[in-house]
């Protein structure tokens, strides 16, 4: 059993299977969730067969994970299940709309949150994967997900076959604003960031890569404004074919 101050992002999995009754149980459980007017905006698309792994992989960068997990799952923000519900019982739903996807979408990260925690009780290893809203509309393909369903978040879950070391985090006081925002100043963040640049991996990151700094390897590396750009008109774009925005 393991809780949040030892939770590990696992990528690599033993072969054992996770059952559908434990699966189904958790799935279950995190119904339990925060929700927006008791609406569950989410539907989660489980996948288990190695050829629907192999379509997926993709729109995921192909990360191993994906393939080898015994299970992936998709969780989407789900208005076309409410929007159904309303016009079977003499409603007309208003919910091709942004707001509503934001709506849903936080709906459903809550939904994967909680989901997480209640696979950390049971010793599954899982992965987030923000790969997610990166190439939507390959995933809306491989899953055939109607209009008003968005895939916002994936997890590959199995039981862990690595403990890897625990990844660092920025203190309390660095993200903890009390009354009002306080804005940063230079010091601040030298004092905040400290830890996490004077990391082993992270000085080695910064070396092989020929960068100065940790900050370079994010914006000029991982996260760099053309693959943003990108991307962004990407997911705009599957969210107006997902009937979310004109």
């Amino acid at each position: 059993m393991k809780n949040l101050l030892t939770r590990r992002t696992i990528r690599k999995y033993t072969e054992q299977d996770v059952s559908g009754e434990l699966l189904n149980r958790l799935l279950d459980e995190a119904a339990r969730t925060q929700t927006m007017g008791n609406l569950q905006l989410y539907s989660v698309v489980v996948t288990r067969q190695a050829e629907q792994k192999e379509k997926l992989a993709p729109a995921h960068f192909n990360q191993p994970m994906v393939k080898q997990a015994p299970v992936v799952l998709t969780i989407c923000a789900d208005f076309n299940r409410t929007s159904t519900w309303a016009r079977c019982r003499k409603a007309e739903p208003g919910y091709d709309n942004f707001l509503s996807f934001i709506n849903a979408a936080i709906d459903a990260l809550l939904y994967t949150q909680t989901l997480c925690n209640l696979m950390d009780e049971e010793g599954l290893g899982y992965c987030y994967l923000g790969t997610t809203v990166y190439q939507p509309q390959q995933i809306i393909d491989v899953l055939q997900l109607p209009k008003l369903v968005m895939p916002v978040a994936t997890l590959t879950v199995g039981w862990p076959a690595e403990e890897p070391a625990l990844s660092d985090r920025l203190p309390l006081e660095s993200f903890v604003h009390e009354e009002t925002y306080h804005d940063y100043q230079a010091q601040d963040i030298d004092t905040y960031y400290k830890y996490k640049e004077s990391l082993e991996e992270n000085q080695n990151f910064v070396k092989i890569n020929n960068k100065e700094t940790l900050a370079q390897i994010f914006t000029d590396i991982r996260y760099t404004r053309k693959d943003n750009e990108a991307m962004s008109a990407g997911l705009i774009e599957a969210l107006k074919k997902q009937g979310f925005l004109d």
